[in-house]
């Protein structure tokens, strides 16, 4: 039987970060940050979105504790709260590798 405790941190795991990283464009962000800290003008180029969309992406990791700002002048820049959610990132890709090759090898071996 699972825990309360479990129970309540999976809620808010999921509420957290499964909803910030439900978006492609916000998980390459994240990598882009994990690289240096930047601009949302530097972010929008970088990725290729527009101004208000990367805003709101931002808006999104920011409230969920994902990034955090530093504001000189009018310019703020986002980066990394944790460098643990790229070692995180980088795992669950490396489980998917693992799926995908492994479902390859068996369509293989039907065909």
């Amino acid at each position: 039987m699972l825990n309360q405790t479990l129970k309540q941190e999976i809620s808010q795991l999921e509420a957290d970060f499964c909803f910030a990283l439900s978006d492609p464009n916000r998980i390459l962000m994240l990598y882009a940050l994990s690289e240096k800290p930047l601009n949302v003008t530097e972010l929008t180029l970088e990725l290729g979105l527009n101004q208000p969309t990367t805003s709101r992406h931002l808006k999104v990791m920011r409230e969920r504790g994902l990034v955090q700002t530093v504001r000189t002048g009018t310019t703020i820049t986002y980066h990394l709260s944790d460098q643990r959610l790229i070692q995180a990132l980088d795992l669950l890709r490396s489980v998917m590798r693992d799926r995908l090759t492994q479902r390859a090898s068996l369509i293989n071996e039907i065909a």
